[in-house]
């Protein structure tokens, strides 16, 4: 099964760094100044075979264990003001860390801020405002629930009729990739049509599996008056805004700002680009959310963070907790910058 390959060499990788002792090494070159850590959901694992978001989710052991482990090493855990003033500061030393969730998942306020309160750690929630609402197209979920439950999928793609075994869980991880990676690949209006075009034809209800999986306003209006829990916006339906107009793209961000604001009282400075992967989000994007008064703005390149980012603040890239990599020492080793300055092409700064 190619995912399963894929993750295995990456282990390997990660393994082989961390026991031969060169991410320490590597860490005073590479390292930089600090991290912002991506995570979506925290939950136990889940049971089953079949599991292709399970790379969205990692446990509260996990969670405690990385912040613990920063917490013994010396490094800062900020929120993302201070990690501005720390950007522009070169003077101050310390290495720090931002923890970082995107989309809202209604067990960031049941798990996650439970842990993280009770560590007094401060974190940031990025908020999508159509997820709230229920009007969310979680299209990813929603493409695992279908394939799970079917022994074959019928589809057409580019008009033509495609027949996908899915008995199997290896016919169902190589369905998922096959539909995610079409899925992934159309306008944010085609994607949508399809996504609730194939919902609608295999039982899947997609305004209810957004009700399942994400917060409510008042849960999130909870979390925003927890002094240590930053509300950022990320974003109105979640497309991804280099496929969008200038003017569609403004909206996004603007409106997501104006829902969050008149929600919780405070309009928020961050920003999350929906999916955040390079073309998902360019020049183009970083310009408009500095002009939209944005004091940050975050992608999922993989980065560490460096001086020179202080030049690019809505540029950030982040470290991203993968649920297919739970182990303290793969952190270790992403924190040394090393994996991420290699892909990267040995460039500090990743924005072009």
């Amino acid at each position: 099964m190619r995912v399963h390959l894929r993750t295995n060499a990456i282990r390997a990788g990660l393994e082989a760094l961390y026991f031969s002792g060169a991410h320490a090494v590597a860490q005073h070159f590479f390292g930089g100044v600090g991290a912002i850590l991506t995570m979506h959901r925290v939950r136990e694992r889940q049971r089953g075979q079949f599991q292709p978001n399970d790379l969205l989710e990692i446990t509260p052991a996990f969670l405690e264990d990385v912040v613990t482990g920063f917490k013994r090493a010396g490094v800062d855990i900020i929120d993302l003001d201070d990690a501005v003033d720390r950007l522009r500061d070169s003077s101050l030393a310390r290495r720090f860390v931002v923890l970082t969730f995107d989309d809202g998942y209604v067990d960031n306020h049941a798990v996650a801020w439970h842990a993280l309160r009770r560590m007094k750690v401060p974190f940031t929630i990025y908020v999508p405002t159509a997820f709230p609402e229920g009007r969310g197209k979680l299209w990813w979920t929603a493409l695992e629930r279908i394939i799970a439950g079917r022994d074959m999928i019928v589809v057409e793609i580019e008009g033509q009729r495609r027949l996908l075994e899915t008995r199997r869980a290896d016919d169902k991880y190589q369905a998922y990739a096959a539909l995610h990676r079409w899925l992934r690949g159309l306008s944010p209006a085609e994607q949508e049509k399809e996504i609730t075009s194939l919902c609608a034809l295999y039982g899947v209800d997609l305004d209810a599996l957004c009700r399942e999986l994400i917060m409510n306003w008042t849960q999130i209006q909870e979390l925003a008056g927890d002094p240590r829990v930053t509300i950022g916006a990320h974003s109105v339906n979640h497309f991804s805004l280099a496929g969008l107009s200038e003017q569609q793209a403004r909206f996004e961000m603007r409106e997501s700002a104006n829902v969050i604001e008149t929600t919780t009282g405070v309009r928020p400075r961050h920003f999350s680009f929906p999916y955040g992967w390079v073309d998902a989000a360019g020049p183009r994007e970083f310009c408009l959310a500095r002009e939209e008064g944005y004091a940050t703005a975050v992608t999922t390149r993989p980065g560490l963070l460096f001086s020179d980012h202080a030049r690019h603040l809505t540029a950030l890239p982040r470290v991203s907790l993968n649920g297919r990599f739970q182990k303290k020492r793969y952190i270790d080793v992403l924190m040394s910058g090393l994996p991420t300055y290699v892909y990267n092409r040995f460039e500090r700064c990743n924005v072009a």
